[in-house]
This record gives C-alpha cells, sequence and structure tokens, in this order.
C-alpha cells in the first residue's frame, strides 16, 4: 500500500484537502500518510485534523507525525511538497517591501518578478535537499510538487536530481470552470487543450462536445469580453460592506489581444507582463482593477483568521466535511498505484513537447498517468506570438536556476534584468540595487555562494 509523505504538513488547510481526497479513493484508504513540518505546533493541528478525517471516512489509513524530515521519507512511495521557505515573515515581507522602495509595485510575487526571483533563490536548494533525501532513502518515488516558484523550481530538479517530479497547479481546470461559468454552462461538457509553461498556458482549443459535436467556445467568450462591465479594484469594498471579488480584466484583455485565454489568473500575471503595473500610470490600476500587495494581504488575512480556523478544524464538536477537491494530486497517485490511466496538465522538462520552446525549460502540458509513471504528450508548435510572450518569462526562470545551481550571483542580476515588469520599471542601476538589497535582506535564507560581494 502506499505511503505518502507530506512535506510542509503544516500548511494545515492545503494538507487537509489533499488528505480528504486521497482517502476518499477506496483504493488509498488503507494507505499510510506521513505529516512532515518543522513547525511542531502547525504539525501537531495538522495531524489533529488527519485523525478527524480518517474517522469521519472509516477508512483503515495509519497517520504519522514527525518533525524528522529522512524518517518520514524513508520508504515513501509518494511524496508531495507544499512548504514556504522563509514564510510570510520576514521572506515575503521583504520581497514587498525593499522593491517599493524603489518604486516597483508587486500583486502576488511568488512566480516571476523580483520576488519570484527570491523566492527561487531560497526555495531551490532545500528542494534539492528533499531530492537528495530521497534518492537514498526512497529513490523510486514519485514527487509531486505543489511548491512555487513551480518552474524553476522542476527546472531545478529535472538538472540535478534523478528523481521523478511532476509539478502540479490548480490554474488550468480552475480557470476552465471560471470560464464555464463567465458563459453559464456546465463545466462537465468542456472539451479544451492547453500548453505553455506554469501560469502562462493558453487554451490552444476551447470548447465543448454535443450532440452535434464539438462546439468552439471562442467566439462566445469575445463577446463575453466585449460586454464586460469595467473593473473594480479587488481591494475596494461594497456598499454593504462585504468584500468586491478580484476583476479579471487582465485576462480578458490579453485574449482581445492574443485570441487565446491565459490559466492563471489576472492579479497573478500582470505582474508577468511589461504593460499593466506602471508607477507613473495609475490610471492602469483602475482600468485593469490590478490588487497591488494582494498577496500580503492574503497572508493578514489568513493569520488574523488562523485560531479560530484551527480551534473550527480541531473541535470535535464540528463535524468535519470531507469533499473532493479539484487538486490533481489524488488522481494521480491512483492512478500510480493502480495503473488504471488518468489525465492531468502537469510541469515537466519539455524534451521536445512543445517544439519551439527551449528543450530543456519546464511546460505545463496534458500528461497521462498510470502505473509505469508520467507520460507527457506531444504539443508541437505554439501559436509564435504565445511561444514569443511565453520566452520572456522563460528567460528568469532559467537564469535564475542557473544562479543557484553554479553559484554565479551575476545571474541573479541578468534574471532580475530580463524580467519584463522590473525591465519597463527601473534602469540597470537601480536594478543591480535593488538584487544586492534584496539578498542582504534575506542573508542566510540565500545560499552562501550567492551573497559573496556584488560584481
Amino acid at each position: 500500500m502506499a505511503r505518502i509523505v507530506f512535506i510542509g504538513a503544516g500548511s494545515t488547510v492545503f494538507a487537509r484537502n489533499l488528505m480528504g481526497d486521497i482517502l476518499s479513493w477506496p483504493e488509498l484508504a488503507g494507505s499510510t500518510i506521513v505529516l512532515h513540518d518543522i513547525d511542531e505546533e502547525r504539525l501537531r493541528t495538522s495531524e489533529v485534523v488527519g485523525r478527524r478525517i480518517v474517522e469521519t471516512l472509516g477508512v483503515p489509513a495509519t497517520l504519522e507525525a514527525t518533525t524528522d524530515r529522512r524518517a518520514a521519507l524513508a520508504g515513501a512511495s509518494h511524496v508531495v511538497t507544499m512548504f514556504q521557505v522563509g514564510g510570510y515573515r520576514p521572506s515575503t515581507v521583504v520581497d514587498f517591501e525593499i522593491p517599493k522602495r524603489y518604486g516597483l509595485r508587486q500583486t502576488i510575487a511568488d512566480t516571476l518578478g523580483v520576488g519570484g526571483i527570491m523566492r527561487g533563490l531560497r526555495t531551490v536548494p532545500v528542494l534539492l535537499d528533499v531530492c537528495r533525501d530521497m534518492e537514498e532513502l526512497c529513490p523510486d518515488a514519485l514527487l509531486l510538487n505543489y511548491v512555487n516558484p513551480m518552474s524553476m523550481l522542476c527546472w531545478a530538479v529535472s538538472r540535478a536530481s534523478t528523481i521523478r517530479t511532476i509539478g502540479l497547479c490548480h490554474s488550468v481546470q480552475h480557470t476552465a470552470h471560471q470560464l464555464a461559468g463567465d458563459l453559464g454552462i456546465d463545466p462537465a461538457e468542456l472539451d479544451y487543450e492547453c500548453a505553455g509553461i506554469n501560469h502562462m498556458a493558453f487554451y490552444l482549443r476551447f470548447g465543448r462536445r454535443g450532440p452535434d459535436g464539438f462546439e468552439d467556445l471562442y467566439p462566445r467568450l469575445a463577446e463575453h469580453a466585449r460586454t464586460m462591465p469595467a473593473p473594480l479594484r479587488g481591494e475596494e469594498k461594497r456598499s454593504d460592506g462585504g468584500v468586491e471579488g478580484l476583476s479579471d480584466a487582465v485576462r480578458y484583455e490579453m485574449f482581445r489581444r492574443l485570441g487565446h485565454f491565459v490559466t492563471e489568473s489576472s492579479e497573478h500575471f500582470s505582474e508577468y507582463v511589461p504593460w499593466f503595473i506602471k508607477r507613473d500610470r495609475p490610471d492602469l490600476l483602475d482600468e485593469f482593477g490590478i490588487p497591488l500587495d494582494e498577496y500580503p494581504r492574503r497572508c493578514e488575512r489568513q493569520l488574523e483568521g488562523w485560531e479560530r480556523l484551527r480551534d473550527r478544524m480541531e473541535d470535535p464538536s464540528r463535524p468535519l466535511k470531507v469533499v473532493r477537491s479539484m487538486e490533481y494530486g489524488s488522481s494521480i497517485i491512483r492512478a500510480h498505484v493502480t495503473g488504471e490511466p488518468v489525465t492531468v496538465y502537469g510541469n515537466v522538462p519539455n524534451n521536445g513537447l512543445i517544439t519551439n520552446l527551449p528543450h530543456d525549460c519546464i511546460v505545463e502540458v496534458p500528461c497521462d498517468i498510470d502505473a509505469a509513471g508520467i507520460n507527457p504528450r506531444a504539443v508541437g508548435a505554439l501559436p509564435p506570438h504565445l511561444a514569443a510572450l511565453i520566452q520572456t518569462n522563460v528567460n528568469v526562470q532559467s537564469l535564475t536556476v542557473e544562479a543557484v545551481l553554479t553559484g554565479r550571483r551575476d545571474h541573479v542580476y541578468h534574471a532580475a534584468m530580463l524580467d519584463p515588469h522590473t525591465a519597463a520599471e527601473l534602469s540597470l542601476e537601480e536594478i543591480w540595487s535593488l538584487v544586492d538589497d534584496l539578498i542582504e535582506a534575506h542573508g542566510d535564507m540565500i545560499p552562501l555562494s550567492l551573497r559573496s560581494a556584488s560584481m
């Protein structure tokens, strides 16, 4: 039976959802789930919640919890990574506050931009440490990585480890469901093909199957884009005191310009390109409803409500609902264990899957999973304008990974220089100075080789 290890299990809400997903499959109900985290208090909460899930489902699963990573990994069949190196404080706060001093604003900062670069620098070494432990303790295990920056991390693993890895995100399936809602149709009817890189994949085909065959839904989506109301800024309040949902105007604007819809949310996508966040154009923020500092606000809300949420999850008098999520993780593990195939969208080395992107980059494509493991599907060439846009992000990913694996600090500067949003806002001198300030502020969160004197 499967031995499934969660690295970073103190992410209690995500761990709860994934445990519920896994144990609700009859074929996985007898699995051993091992929870690991370096935070003993958060780990204890996740263990309590895990035992409540086992009890609620009435399954013969075994649950273990440990702060010893090597003990957790010993004999694992599947490893799920879900950690955040440096946490909200100090690291995420540093990633936002120091760029602000230079007039560089961000929304999420976990995938690209100077925030994504710094997160990559401090996270890649930790993930590679996990992989080295896996190579010794469970070399045949399948690694399911949920940690951002997804493409940078998976790229580093593909270069520096023998562990089989797939990077998992929910943007493809979530966006498809959102678009179905925008069009007022049943998501179960959708038929689409999507490809690109994580957070910048595009629906190459988007439609639905009906009695008369395939219906292309892009014309209907274009009409919806033409009739959308003006956006409301994500942080603004409604008159009734509620918080208005985030605008999706950025993605619809890109759809109008590119003819294909992108998978990641507007608040993410706005900082992957040079056109929306500009210090001398505050009108663009209002026009497209761009919520600056969105991720810190989310973190603050979660921290404020954590104790109440923890008490509710641990309270034995409150029924614990187990509802299957849209995450791919449990379906992948089930397919790998049973051999019954499933198709998901995963992040894997390109190796010619998308012919007009670099051979060694990480791409997000359909993957068939079975007992043999991960079998990605070849897509061929993307429309040239989409490949060109994606390449601007791949450049940053490549140089960040190169910096970590070679210890060359100059490539950190190069990555920031080529970042679309950073380059649109700052001069070369400002970019280099910003990188120096960020590396110094992160201290020993950054590899020692990159903390040497600036060039």
